[in-house]
């Protein structure tokens, strides 16, 4: 299955759409701007790079092609991973692949991948319809002609009137003092605003990022959608009842949806997912629950054979 056009739909709602094992394409946006030597207007624009290193699994294509194609998850990794081996042969005999409307690869002389976007396509939304256009240049306005044409005539003597001088000091002068003053013996221009963080990246999470940052948060265990009932919150307890119980994570993700859908994968391989609530804002799903490190480092290694990539997060 081709499942370029899949990559196409999601970057315009992504600005990071990962090929498992092949590698990530990322959304750049660049401002309106204006070319003043060809006086031309540029829209917003958020053109496509890829980058090799980001080949984990996130779940997010997979789940796109498992909703669309009607497969479980396995299987639509299963597609996926074909995809990709056929996108290599073809690399690795010398030939060109073209991705339509997103870019061309290519392997240089060193063997490593090589890529160039189509410039052609916008993929920001808020950009739909419109196009670069040329613009006339205003005519040329020479200030110094305007000076020239004062030049010589007599400037317009004004009376100075000092009464009206003393009255707006009159004014004035209390105006000032009370701006002094009020700030000093109140707080009625102290901010009330608080800092916060607007740091965009500061919520993003990948699968080799797994520090437990929220070891002193309770989690949210959220049923997936075979499980009944109301959401159960893990209560905190002290640490030393928490010391030997483990869940085995699968994946992370920012959807909910697609949290589901890994929750869907795993019941169908006789798992009991658990899809739990990060204090991020991520939707982790586990496979299970182990007492004791090592039934889970073992728990691990068999679910690793099918979801690669799953770590061990102690509750």
């Amino acid at each position: 299955m081709d499942i370029t056009a899949f990559i196409r739909e999601l970057l315009f709602s992504h600005d990071c759409v990962i090929v498992p094992g092949f590698g990530g394409f990322i959304g750049n946006y660049t401002p309106a701007h204006i070319d003043k030597a060809s006086s031309t207007f540029y829209p917003p624009v958020k053109q496509i790079s890829f980058n090799r290193n980001l080949n984990h699994n996130d779940g997010l294509l997979v789940g796109r092609v498992s909703g669309h194609a009607g497969v479980n998850y396995s299987d639509a990794r299963i597609i996926v991973d074909e995809f990709v081996t056929g996108l290599r042969k073809k690399l690795g005999r010398g030939e060109k692949v073209v991705f339509d409307h997103i870019g061309t690869f290519m392997n240089n002389q060193e063997g490593n991948v090589q890529f160039e976007p189509d410039r052609t396509v916008n993929y920001h939304l808020d950009s739909f319809g419109l196009e670069p256009f040329v613009f006339s240049p205003l005519e040329t306005y020479d200030v110094r002609k305007r000076i020239s044409g004062r030049i010589g005539r007599e400037p317009v003597k004004r009376a100075f009137n000092r009464k009206a001088v003393w009255r707006a000091a009159a004014v004035i002068v209390p105006l000032l003092a009370l701006m002094v003053v009020v700030p000093l013996k109140t707080d009625l221009f102290r901010s009330k605003v608080e800092a916060t963080n607007l740091n965009p990246l500061a919520k993003a999470e990948f699968e080799e990022n797994r520090a437990a940052v929220d070891s002193s948060v309770p989690e949210v265990v959220i049923p997936s959608a075979e499980t009944a009932g109301e959401p159960t919150v893990t209560e905190a307890v002290q640490p030393s009842q928490l010391s030997d119980s483990y869940y085995i994570i699968t994946g992370s993700f920012k959807l909910r949806q697609n949290a589901e859908t890994q929750a869907k994968a795993l019941s169908g391989e006789g798992y009991s997912p658990e899809i739990i609530e990060a204090p991020n804002g991520f939707f982790r799903v586990s496979a299970m629950r182990c007492q004791g490190l090592g039934p889970a480092e073992a728990s691990k290694n068999s679910i690793s054979t099918i979801f690669p990539g799953a770590w061990i997060r102690k509750i």
